[in-house]
């Protein structure tokens, strides 16, 4: 039982984001997805190709979260079939050195572990 006299504070958790976490924290798809977007405009059907792993209700939920997080543009045209193209902004483009650097990280994984 509490007494009366006595204050309880509620304990905050302090926690550390990882840098890497806004890109693939809930999603491993947001990396390869903003890795096709980097060499240009590509339309949902492209982005399903280019990742068939995917499923489609998942490829959307992350696009959505990546336009939310501001680092997607979602560009959608009024005609039959319905158009949507996607594109990375500045803010998503500010983000390809690093995923130029884990490529060149994973090439020399494989190297090293011989799954070339």
């Amino acid at each position: 039982m509490r007494s009366s006299g006595t204050s309880y504070r509620r304990r905050q958790k302090k926690t550390t984001a990882c840098p890497l976490g806004v890109m693939s924290v809930g999603g491993h798809w947001k990396l390869l997805i903003a890795y096709h977007l980097l060499s240009g405009t590509k339309r949902f059907g492209e982005l399903q190709r280019l990742i068939p792993a995917a499923s489609r209700q998942m490829l959307t939920m992350q696009l959505r979260e990546l336009e939310q997080m501001g680092l997607l543009h979602r560009q959608a045209y009024a005609q039959v079939p319905p158009k949507v193209e996607y594109s990375l902004t500045d803010l998503g483009r500010s983000f390809e050195p690093v995923l130029h650097q884990m490529l060149a990280w994973w090439e020399c994984y494989k190297k090293q572990m011989d799954l070339a």
